[in-house]
């Protein structure tokens, strides 16, 4: 683990879990999970269905308490949420009676330290014209693809300006060919925001185009299997310099479907398995 003063996020032997309460039992999620992420990095974290991947970032968000060990940000303890995180889920989570426009002004409108709205407003358009939507403000959300809805998600995630985004498989629910555009787009928006990304997938390629290093979590109960550093040059999504051709990215591939596809760890939930 990194020194203290490079951190960003720290978790220090954290365990979670959930009580049963019909059946008197308790379900380990993940067990001593330590982890430093650093500041500006992009993380991405594999494993198995059911390994704990959403409960990490949950707690990290400050949704979800550890049963034991410590999760910290700038080294103060995590007790709840905060503005300095933002959460973008698969399945959009939009109210579908507010516009595009109002649905990223959702996250803003009710935090503590209320935003004036000459500001918020500017957010709400900076927001929409690095996500390409300017333009959609006053659309709704079933007038827009899902595609076009997840990118309302991030907006509404950056929109607050948080220091780190927790994304939770957010392409995982749009067809492939845009799910490969956003992954591009996405890349564009953090290289101009410079946030911290901690990115669940199940996916092995997207794990490998997006991220600086790759979490890669056991079956339950969860624990860090391995971190790989990725050292693959930035943009990945060039025409000049395709990531995907070159023989590290095949190196990584290979290694990280060799983690995960025994039967123990749940191969079927796993994607991206060799050609």
């Amino acid at each position: 683990m990194e020194a203290a003063e490079s951190a960003l996020i720290e978790a220090v032997e954290v365990s979670a879990g959930y009580d049963n309460r019909r059946e008197r039992t308790r379900l380990i999620a993940l067990r001593d999970i330590s982890l430093t992420v650093r500041r500006g990095e992009f993380l991405a974290i594999v494993g198995p269905s059911g390994c704990g991947k959403t409960t990490l970032i949950n707690m990290i968000a400050g949704f979800v308490q550890p049963l034991s060990g410590t999760i910290k940000v700038r080294g103060m303890g995590v007790d709840g949420p905060g503005s300095d995180r933002a959460m973008v889920f698969q399945d959009y989570a939009l109210l579908p009676w507010r516009t595009v426009e109002r649905n990223v002004e959702f996250a803003v409108e009710n935090r503590r330290g209320r935003v004036p709205k000459q500001d918020r407003e500017r957010r709400i358009a900076e927001a929409l014209a690095l996500v390409g939507l300017a333009g959609f403000e006053r659309s709704f959300p079933h007038e827009l693809s899902g595609g076009m809805r997840q990118r309302v998600g991030i907006a509404r995630a950056l929109v607050g300006e948080p220091e780190i985004l927790l994304m939770d498989e957010p392409f995982g629910a749009v067809d492939a060919m845009t799910r490969e555009a956003m992954q591009a787009e996405l890349e564009k928006i953090i290289a101009k925001t410079g946030q911290t990304v901690l990115f669940i997938t199940h996916s092995i390629d997207e794990a490998i185009t997006l991220g600086d290093r790759i979490v890669v979590i056991s079956n339950r109960p969860g624990t860090i299997q391995e971190i790989i550093e990725v050292n693959l040059p930035r943009p990945r999504f060039d025409e000049r310099n395709d990531v995907r051709r070159s023989a590290r990215f095949g190196e990584i591939r290979a290694h990280l479907w060799g983690l995960l596809s025994g039967e123990a760890l749940g191969a079927k939930s796993i994607s991206g398995g060799p050609a």
